[in-house]
């Protein structure tokens, strides 16, 4: 397996039907300071997992404005730009900050409109390729914060509109103002809440994102749930999981996300494993 096609056996999944990315792409939140929060301890080795992550063929890369804040964004448009034509950037807007580990939704649709226009000049991008609704805001209707966003597509600013930590309801109903390319919601191997709405966003065409793909790590410990079936595999517990994902649906999009570009291949890697209908099941077993 060369460099160039390490991420490619995982496929390829049309965001909004027109947007080609390989589905297994990478998560940028963990580019930070401690609790999300600031600049990290190794900026150069965050640089370089992003730089390498290009080199093996992950095209998709979701990002946010709040994680770092504006840190993540900024990384990615500092080791990717200019950026190759393939290459796809997710970020999202709606979740505020007020301090490491602290998260305030806002979803104003001035606020939305300003994020969006920060999130361009940060990125260095003239369209944001996927824009998402970080968080709902009970503060204010849902058409008016999804509606926001679609005049920020017509304008050609915003190419696709996805959503986060949604109900099936909650689609619909956005979906009755405008197209939803994705949902990203928490989802893998031990965490299930979300899988009607997966099932849903199947049937629909919609992308999902799984995000915490690997439960921040648990799935990966050795003596974790995983464990036995890796060694049986010869491979890593975190490869299984993610293995499990992209067999689970072909709308899932898992952004494993990491500091270490070791973690960074290995995570990619697992692309390339196909599982046995035993395997797959003995895997979908564990919760």
């Amino acid at each position: 397996m060369t460099d160039e096609n390490l991420a490619a056996p995982s496929g390829t999944f049309r965001i909004g039907g027109d947007l080609p990315v390989v589905r297994l792409g990478y998560g940028a939140m963990q580019l930070t300071g401690e609790g999300v929060w600031g600049w990290p301890a190794d900026r150069d080795g965050a640089i370089a997992v992003l730089r390498r992550a290009v080199e093996i063929g992950v095209t998709f890369f979701d990002t946010a404005d709040s994680y770092g804040p504006t840190v993540s964004e900024e990384l990615i448009a500092e080791a990717l730009r200019p950026y190759a034509d393939d290459v796809v950037i997710a970020t999202k807007a709606g979740l505020t900050r007020t301090g490491p580990g602290e998260w305030v939704p806002v979803g104003h649709p001035a606020y939305l409109r300003q994020q969006c226009e920060l999130s361009l000049r940060r990125l260095g991008v003239e369209t944001i390729d996927l824009f998402q609704l970080h968080r709902i805001d009970d503060a204010y209707p849902l058409a008016d914060q999804v509606g926001e966003l679609a005049k920020l597509r017509d304008e050609g600013k915003v190419r696709h509109i996805g959503l986060s930590e949604v109900t099936i309801g909650q689609t619909q109903e956005a979906r009755e103002v405008t197209e939803i390319a994705t949902v990203q919601n928490m989802f893998n191997l031990v965490k299930r809440d979300a899988e009607p709405l997966l099932d849903y966003c199947e049937q629909e065409g919609i992308g999902f994102i799984p995000w915490f793909p690997l439960a921040t790590g648990e799935l990966s410990q050795a003596d974790g749930p995983l464990a036995q079936a890796a060694a049986d595999h010869g491979a890593e517990p975190s490869q299984l999981a993610l293995a499990w994902l992209l067999r689970r649906s072909p709308v899932m999009l898992p952004i494993p996300g990491t500091k270490s570009v070791a973690h960074l291949e290995s995570n990619t890697a697992a692309a390339g494993i196909t599982l046995s209908d035993d395997e797959y099941a003995t895997l979908d077993a564990v919760r």
